[in-house]
């Protein structure tokens, strides 16, 4: 980059949230410039690639409501993409599992038979079960229609458009679970999924909970070519309106004057000039490190000092020399009682234990286990792996805080931790116990491990910056379920991604930066192209050839045309997944 460069907007970071918003500038006639601190853009949707022969997603494990009127298509059809991304349906009669002691649950696709499974699971909780999903399936309905409305309800006619969301929406997943009645056993198999938000049911609003839950049982997707292919067809539309993508490029501070944004300078001294700023990049450290704690004011630096942080994951990465022929996630647990496992976890924050099983004290075994599939959910795409072979990821969540992986700070903050002895023996450990409690749910597969890998909190930490480590964002800033909007105080400042009132997730954080970019624009463009309209021109986009490669199209542009040259290999380079 020049020493200053001017553009109509810039937007720092490029998750799914930074980029759609780009898109939709770009598409609108903005010069638009993305700056990303890594190698890769896509955030949590990009992927990595090993030996040659695998290719593991990051974060995109599958995505919910991807039907005909589906919110994240509607997204992506209305940047002129329709043509270029294909979502694989998963099996709507069970594309979750869940299993604990003495009991297995397929998720569907379809409210009624869930609650027929979940009545078969408990019969004496039936009463409760049907209290509780006409909540949350009303709840999710209601959240949803909110979204795609041509304008917001006034609050005075809330009580009659969203009854649910005015009895419910802010109160706790716990709250609803005693009002209704439920025993242990019922309650751990309707929160058997929260550790796609991160948060306990006494944390998680209910709002949450059914937002997540009604957005897959609309239906259950992989992208087919991978979670890359969604950043790449963004970056597509962000090029071909005269945008760019800049990587190894971390900003140190979002510059503001007379109350309003200039622009951005970068670690390397350089500066780039917009009256438009979104930031992608991690709530809390765009507003108390780029923008600076003594700009905000004093109540808001307070809460967002305060803020804490959803629960971070650890992932396995695991290749085998066989097929195991499995599609569905597992959702896997050792007890019945999930409230108990997330007060362990609370408590391995003081035991010091980074295993899955924190409320044992930190013994050699992990209490959660989820598992996806890769391979299972997209065998046409051979870059996943060869014939034969399997792709997939273990999953367990991890205690908040870094000191039991033997450091005092995050990598964000300039910690050096890789050759840390104790954190490779608690890595080590971890991974372990995540093989054991996979093994328990899966069969033995030890012997067929051709790649083995894993990525703690602190890894995700160093490649995205997110606080703490976690994909989701804030789970209590100021209020139970509060969250920022995309606008802030500062004029042409906003923000977008997992940390916005839109939610978590690659389908909350696309919202989120429609939304955000509906608000720059002064239009409700989330309405408009989920009832049809495309805003972006499918014959601007550039073509793609036989050999097109998702990730070398998300590389910095200045990155892509060094590494196009005679003679390279693009993208085989190690990302997010790094085990370090």
């Amino acid at each position: 980059m020049s020493a200053e460069e001017h553009w109509d907007a810039i937007v720092v970071g490029s998750g799914i949230g930074g980029l759609v918003c780009a898109a939709y500038l770009a598409v609108a006639g903005k010069r638009v410039l993305v700056t990303e601190q890594g190698g890769v853009a896509g955030g949590n949707s990009h992927v990595f690639r090993r030996r040659r022969a695998y290719e593991f997603d990051v974060g995109v494990h599958y995505l919910g409501d991807c039907g005909s009127d589906g919110l994240l298509p509607a997204i992506l059809n209305g940047l002129g993409l329709r043509d270029r991304l294909r979502y694989r349906e998963m099996d709507p009669g069970g594309f979750d599992r869940i299993v604990i002691p003495g009991a297995t649950l397929d998720m569907p696709a379809d409210w009624e038979t869930y609650r027929r499974r979940l009545h078969e699971a408990c019969p004496a909780d039936a009463p409760g079960i049907d209290t509780f999903l006409g909540v949350v399936s009303g709840l999710g309905a209601e959240r949803r229609d909110a979204i795609v409305a041509p304008g917001d309800v006034p609050m005075s006619d809330l009580p009659q458009h969203a009854p649910q969301s005015v009895a419910w929406g802010r109160r706790t997943l716990a709250e609803l679970f005693a009002h209704c009645g439920l025993s242990t056993r019922a309650r751990t198999l309707l929160a058997a999924q929260s550790p796609n938000y991160g948060m306990a049911p006494d944390e998680a609003t209910v709002a949450l909970h059914a937002t997540v839950t009604d957005h897959y049982v609309r239906g259950a997707y992989y992208p087919e070519g991978g979670g890359q292919t969604l950043a790449a067809g963004l970056l597509e539309v962000v090029r071909a309106y005269g945008g760019a993508l800049r990587t190894y490029s971390r900003v140190s501070r979002i510059t503001v004057g007379d109350g309003r944004t200039r622009g951005v300078e970068l670690a390397d001294g350089s500066r780039a000039l917009a009256p438009v700023v979104v930031s992608n990049a991690d709530y809390r450290r765009t507003m108390l490190g780029l923008v600076g704690e003594e700009r905000l004011p004093r109540r808001l630096a307070a809460k967002t000092r305060d803020a804490r942080m959803a629960l971070p994951w650890a992932t396995v990465y695991v290749a085998l020399d066989i097929d195991i022929e499995q599609h569905a996630n597992l959702w896997w647990y050792r007890s019945d009682d999930i409230e108990r496992f997330y007060a362990g976890l609370r408590a391995g924050a003081d035991a010091g234990s980074a295993s899955g099983d924190t409320s044992s004290g930190g013994t050699d075994t992990a209490d959660f286990l989820f598992a996806s599939f890769a391979s299972g959910k997209d065998p046409v795409t051979r870059r996943i792996c060869p014939p034969g072979h399997s792709n997939f990821q273990l999953m367990t969540l991890c205690p908040p805080g870094f000191e039991r992986w033997g450091v005092t700070a995050g990598p964000a903050d300039g910690e050096k931790y890789r050759r840390n002895p104790a954190y490779r023996a608690e890595k080590a450990r971890l991974t372990e116990a995540v093989l054991d409690a996979a093994e328990e749910a899966l069969g033995p597969f030890r012997g067929h491990i051709t790649h083995l890998e894993t990525a703690t909190p602190l890894t995700h930490e160093r490649y995205t910056h997110s606080t703490g480590g976690t994909p989701f964002g804030m789970a209590h800033w100021g209020a139970a379920g509060a969250r920022p909007d995309t606008a802030t105080f500062v004029e042409g400042l906003y923000v977008a991604g997992a940390n916005t009132r839109y939610g978590n997730g690659i389908t909350g954080s696309a919202v989120s930066g429609i939304a955000c970019a509906g608000q720059i624009l002064g239009r409700r463009l989330m309405h408009e192209v989920h009832s049809g309209t495309t805003l972006g021109d499918p014959a601007a986009l550039p073509e793609r050839r036989a050999d097109w490669d998702p990730l070398e199209v998300s590389r910095g542009d200045q990155d892509r045309l060094v590494r196009t040259g005679p003679g390279t290999r693009p993208g085989l380079e190690p990302a997010l997944g790094k085990s370090r």
